[in-house]
């Protein structure tokens, strides 16, 4: 019987981390969020002096990213070329910066950023995926 891959704690941290040194690297405040498949929050952390409402955006990007698994950024671009349905999805936030985690083809989980610009948390989270990727 083939398992089913899952996203841990430390696998978790480990996207949190690579995504907060890309952070640190460029002088960004953000939020960073980790959800499971089912997109309940497993890890947070956010900058001390970043504003509070990145909180709760990034674990909605994070949300969004597993329920529709695809990243964030696909609804950006559609609502950017007139295709404001997307609007009306439920749960559905059209920025850059929530993206799935997958592991050998099955996404486990979702990584979302907030607090600077789109393409910025974008970049962020793209950073985390790369570690996840690179260990596994």
């Amino acid at each position: 019987m083939d398992s089913k891959p899952i996203l841990t704690l430390d696998d978790a941290k480990r996207v949190a981390a690579a995504a907060e040194a890309e952070a640190a690297y460029n002088g960004w405040r953000v939020a960073i969020a980790v959800v499971d498949d089912g997109g309940h929050l497993l890890y947070l952390q956010r900058s001390h002096d970043t504003q509070f409402g990145t909180i709760e955006t990034a674990i909605c990007k994070a949300h969004a990213a597993v329920a529709f698994q695809r990243p964030t950024k696909v609804s950006e671009d559609a609502v950017l070329s007139g295709r404001l349905i997307h609007l009306a999805l439920p749960g559905v936030i059209p920025a850059d910066g929530g993206v799935p985690l997958t592991l050998n083809g099955v996404v486990v989980g979702g990584l979302g950023i907030s607090g600077v610009r789109s393409f910025q948390d974008g970049q962020i989270a793209a950073a985390g995926v790369a570690a996840l990727l690179n260990v596994t």
